[in-house]
């Protein structure tokens, strides 16, 4: 996979008042200005968390830089790839809890209803206008805020998905190196979707 993950938290409201052709675009112009301005300069030095654009009427979004990556979306398919192995040798209400938050970010039940594939049910353009990148994920605002709740369930229980970890993806090529490398990658998108929860905003993944 040598795809990247430019991961976006978006006002909705703001995001959706722009033509849907262009919000793709929209996002991607905030992105790329803030590694050339003088005042962004950390980012070169891999500044890591939320990145806020230098021009407060544009703060209407923000990137967020993972600090357990280097950007590269392979740690969150290798993730999500081992959730799906474990899944089904953890307690129920774990697993339930686990698929509700996981399920459009890094892991889909059904890969074939991607949502990123269909542009988010048409908020983007579909991948298969090749004017556009593919959209890697898409989470409004009532999705972030039922994923923001089942982390609440999940962070106190994740130790115990340490056994099956190691009985399922331990030392497999295609699955995180660790366990503490695995819970680590899941706190983090916790956190982003605890935040982005928090303001009433969606995510948006693009390559």
């Amino acid at each position: 996979m040598g795809l990247d993950l430019t991961l976006f938290m978006a006002d909705w409201e703001q995001l959706g008042a722009i033509p849907v052709e262009n919000r793709i675009e929209a996002l991607g112009d905030m992105a790329w200005p803030w590694e050339l301005d003088d005042a962004c300069h950390l980012r070169y030095g891999r500044a890591r968390g939320w990145l806020w654009p230098p021009d407060p009427g544009s703060a209407w979004c923000a990137e967020y830089d993972f600090f357990t990556t280097t950007g590269s979306y392979r740690p969150h398919a290798c993730a999500g790839a081992a959730w799906a192995d474990i899944r089904l040798l953890v307690d129920l209400s774990v697993r339930e809890a686990m698929d509700a938050f996981l399920e459009g970010l890094i892991w889909d039940v059904d890969p074939a209803e991607d949502r990123g594939l269909t542009g988010g049910g048409g908020f983007f353009p579909p991948a298969a206008d090749r004017r556009h990148p593919r959209v890697l994920l898409v989470c409004p605002p009532e999705a972030a805020s039922h994923k923001a709740h089942a982390w609440k369930q999940v962070q106190p229980r994740l130790e115990e998905l340490r056994g099956p970890f190691a009985a399922e993806c331990e030392s497999w090529a295609g699955r995180p190196d660790t366990f503490e490398d695995f819970t680590a990658l899941l706190r983090e998108w916790g956190d982003v979707t605890t935040e982005t929860a928090r303001r009433g905003w969606g995510l948006v993944g693009l390559p």
